[in-house]
């Protein structure tokens, strides 16, 4: 018994007695060697991740609360346009395709300001540039309800969907300014949040007048003008402008296939819901009223249905979940279609539509990302956006033509057609591509269809770092060795 302890003290075994009880105590097993590392209470992590989180969010309303206040602003006075225009066309006697020519003009000027106003900005800079295209926003606002000729109004929207861009791609990009690595997911989701509150609340606005006279379009105009101060006086010079090298169309679209076609038929259902939604309400017969419960409606479905969508990508096959959003919002609008004017179920359709549509354009773009290297992100964010103004500018067109041949069923024909284009594309592609693994996708990010390269950019370098840091944790766990 002797050389059994004295063996077992050499190899650094502790004999401890108690009584007639007796027990070795093997190495770094005593319960009082305070220097042994403790095993984390499994919700420790949970509650300092949730802790980070709701630091990071702290800091970027800190930071940005100015910036996000002056978005909100132009977003309300670019939300009361899009739907009075409508309403007010019906007013004045413009026929369905007129209108359509006039909403589609609006996206030809925004695709075009998101290309040259980069350029701009390279040239003269943040601020002038932003005021300068500011103040024709507030001129061109002013002067819809003196001109009111169908041609006069387009050149109008092309002017001020070009400035608007421009606009957007400024305070973007003093927002991606300000955001850092860890705060860059909750910039983009404030941001998003921003906007779709805007056009939300915009609605309202719509009924403190009347829109055959000219306050609502004055409305605008302050907003528009006063959403200046609060950016120009609070934001910090930002570094010079840069913006990545699109990737070419054809390598995008060999690369992921589902997601160029997808964004592609995505802006057309966005510039229909957010170009002809009050000319389908005025052809409808609705009132003022409830053509501004209903185009709210479509957004708030957006905003809602957002992030439950993102939850579910980062969990499951995003083809899946991409066809199935597409099918829901395909038959939602096809149940639109046969209620006809039953305000109720105009509603619960506009709500599942927006829900789902708005929410594709997120994932799309997570889903081309899986099939990218991060440092191919950024340059496939210029095609992403091209594809989807290109679809923008048609989807107004085609929607006034089917308006005009059908009635007001058009607007949600149009809708159904490429909802469920979109739904048997994905269906196809599913059968000629294995999944990626859900481990190994990249995250969401929210980002709405009216993005500009800047949103763009900053939600793809979110994915980008997301992607560097699972990286970074695969090394760190593969190099462990078992102790």
């Amino acid at each position: 018994m002797r050389k059994i302890y004295l063996h077992a003290v050499e190899h650094g075994y502790r004999f401890f007695s108690y009584g007639d009880a007796s027990l070795l105590i093997p190495p770094g097993r005593d319960r009082r060697d305070s220097s042994r590392p403790k095993a984390p209470h499994p919700a420790r992590p949970r509650k300092i991740a949730r802790l980070r989180k709701d630091i990071s969010l702290f800091k970027v309303l800190a930071s940005s609360w100015a910036l996000l206040l002056g978005i909100l602003l132009l977003m309300v006075g670019n939300g009361i346009q899009g739907t009075l225009l409508g309403i007010r066309g019906g007013i004045e006697g413009f026929s369905t395709y007129e209108m359509s020519m006039v909403m589609s003009a609006y996206f030809l000027g925004f695709l075009g300001g998101s290309r040259l106003a980069p350029e701009m900005i390279r040239r003269v800079g943040h601020i002038r540039v932003f005021a300068a295209l500011g103040s024709f926003i507030s001129a061109v606002l002013i002067l819809y309800p003196a001109w009111t000729d169908p041609l006069a109004w387009t050149i109008g929207r092309v002017l001020i969907g070009f400035c608007f861009s421009g606009v957007y791609v400024t305070a973007e990009s003093w927002l991606n300014n300000s955001a850092s690595n860890e705060t860059r997911g909750q910039a983009l989701s404030l941001y998003m949040i921003t906007q779709m509150a805007g056009i939300v609340a915009a609605q309202g606005l719509l009924l403190t007048a009347d829109p055959s006279g000219f306050i609502l379009f004055i409305i605008p105009s302050v907003l528009v003008s006063i959403s200046f101060a609060p950016i120009l006086l609070s934001v910090s010079p930002t570094p010079p402008f840069e913006t990545t090298k699109p990737m070419k169309l054809r390598d995008l679209i060999r690369i992921s296939p589902t997601g160029t076609v997808g964004v592609f038929l995505i802006g057309g259902v966005f510039s229909a819901l957010f170009g002809m939604a009050s000319v389908f309400g005025s052809e409808a017969g609705l009132s003022v009223a409830e053509i501004s419960a209903f185009v709210a409606t479509i957004y708030l479905g957006g905003l809602l249905c957002q992030y439950p969508i993102g939850w579910l990508s980062d969990r499951i096959d995003r083809r899946t979940l991409i066809l199935a959003a597409a099918a829901i919002g395909a038959a939602a609008a096809g149940a639109a279609i046969v209620v006809g004017t039953n305000y109720g179920a105009l509603l619960t359709a506009a709500f599942v539509i927006g829900g789902m549509s708005n929410p594709l354009y997120s994932l799309l773009i997570a889903y081309t990302n899986d099939y990218l290297e991060p440092e191919d992100m950024a340059a496939a964010s210029g095609g992403m956006l091209f594809l989807n103004g290109v679809g923008a500018i048609v989807g107004p067109l085609v929607t006034g033509w089917a308006m005009g041949v059908i009635g007001p069923g058009g607007f949600f024909l149009f809708i159904a057609v490429l909802m469920t284009s979109l739904a048997v594309f994905t269906a196809f592609r599913m059968t000629q591509r294995a999944p990626v693994p859900v481990d190994e996708t990249g995250s969401y990010a929210p980002v709405l269809p009216s993005a500009t390269p800047v949103a763009v950019e900053l939600a793809q370098e979110f994915a980008i770092d997301a992607a560097q840091d699972d990286q970074d944790s695969a090394s760190s766990g593969g190099s462990q060795t078992p102790g």
